[in-house]
């Protein structure tokens, strides 16, 4: 599995065809889970545009653990959405191709979710979000999700089919996400999240996870 460092761009996507193309800068709260995740998906992958070449950029990359929590994140991820926004428009980039800039993070026991919630949406910056951790997301992929979690990331790390043989359960490899796994994922993350009322607030939602906006939106991925 290839490292990124710094800003260094992921492998190229795939489609290469044409001139067009959109750069996604991604910060990802843990260091080595949501990168290999990204890079998998990535390959193996079906755009919604072939024609778009999707190059992405680890943002984060080299950051230390003090600046991985959500309103870190957030606020860094937003002064780049601002720089890059500047850039496209004095180049005169049409809307479609701008960059994005994207944020991966979990709700574990971090404070100020809310307020890093609301500086994203102010700041034009996308969240994917889950409830307690991403492992919710990887646990989609093999089988529906219910009950709760009470919080605690390790309990959605024990029902992973493959936790108790993993060399390092953060790193993804690509035979834990089956062929086809997305929409399935996709499908029971819908049904997950709805079983929550709008009434109770975002970061209160457990379990949860909207990673497949980011999939969708952020990569231009229908399918892997």
């Amino acid at each position: 599995m290839a490292r990124t460092r710094g800003k260094d761009s992921l492998r190229p996507a795939k489609p290469q065809r044409g001139r067009r193309r959109r750069v996604v800068h991604v910060f990802t709260e843990g260091r080595v889970t949501e990168p290999t995740y990204i890079e998998i998906i990535r390959e193996r992958g079906v755009y919604d545009d072939p024609a778009m070449a999707v190059e992405v950029r680890i943002a984060n990359a080299t950051a230390p653990g003090s600046q991985r929590k959500p309103v870190k994140l957030v606020e860094a991820a937003v002064r780049l959405m601002r720089e890059e926004a500047r850039a496209a428009k004095r180049s005169g980039l049409k809307k479609e191709f701008w960059p994005q800039v994207w944020c991966l993070f979990d709700r574990d026991e971090h404070e100020s979710i809310e307020a890093a919630l609301k500086q994203a949406r102010e700041g034009d910056v996308g969240i994917a979000f889950s409830h307690p951790c991403f492992e919710v997301w990887r646990l989609l992929h093999h089988k529906p999700v219910t009950g709760t979690f009470g919080g605690v990331c390790g309990q959605a790390t024990a029902r992973l089919p493959f936790a108790k043989d993993a060399a390092n359960i953060k790193v993804v490899l690509p035979e834990q996400l089956p062929s086809g796994s997305f929409e399935k994922a996709k499908e029971r993350a819908l049904r997950m999240n709805a079983a929550h009322g709008e009434h109770v607030p975002l970061p209160h939602r457990d379990p949860y996870t909207d990673v497949y906006t980011f999939v969708e939106n952020g990569l231009g991925l229908t399918s892997y």
